[in-house]
């Protein structure tokens, strides 16, 4: 799978597993066997966790709150009460287990439920503590969401080399033509 770990948040990584949202929207979750994918690739966990369809639906809901919850904290806007429980209660299990190893090494291990959870909590965090650091690429087609921690606070794409290229290969295209 192409996931892409971009955003300075593991809570906006998942909500970037739909990419294109306006114009094309592409759903990289789709079965049990990416979302456990998901949770080793992200660094959540050293290794993938075991997960169920049951799994998935509660993996896409949350990503879905989170990013309805991201979208009215820019706009402003009270948070909508469904998407606040479907956080509260992702958020309630334990996190994942962080061990460290004397060779100085750290381990991550634990369920879908504590992956979930360790999501949960990160959105939480990022709307309660910096959610003015929350900003969408500015890419025409890109609806990615990132944690902008640029000394200035004028980061404007999600990834440099992706967006970020494109964009400026195109301006210099335009320039030039």
């Amino acid at each position: 799978m192409n996931f892409a770990f971009v955003s300075g948040s593991v809570a906006l990584d998942l909500v970037g597993t739909v990419q294109s949202r306006r114009d094309d929207p592409l759903d990289l979750l789709t079965t049990s066997a990416d979302l456990s994918e998901w949770t080793a690739s992200s660094g959540v966990l050293d290794e993938p966790a075991a997960a169920t369809g049951a799994d998935l639906a509660a993996a896409v809901h949350l990503r879905e709150a989170v990013y309805r919850l991201m979208l009215a904290s820019a706009d402003h806007a009270p948070y909508p009460a469904e998407d606040c429980a479907t956080v509260n209660r992702a958020a309630d299990p334990n996190p994942v287990r962080t061990e460290l190893r004397p060779d100085g090494t750290v381990r991550h291990q634990g369920t879908v439920d504590a992956v979930l959870s360790t999501v949960a909590r990160d959105a939480i965090q990022l709307l309660t503590e910096t959610p003015e650091l929350v900003k969408e690429c500015a890419a025409p087609r890109c609806t990615r969401l990132y944690v902008d921690r640029s000394h200035r606070g004028s980061r404007r794409w999600c990834d440099m080399t992706r967006c970020g290229n494109r964009a400026k290969a195109a301006q210099y295209r335009s320039r030039h033509a």
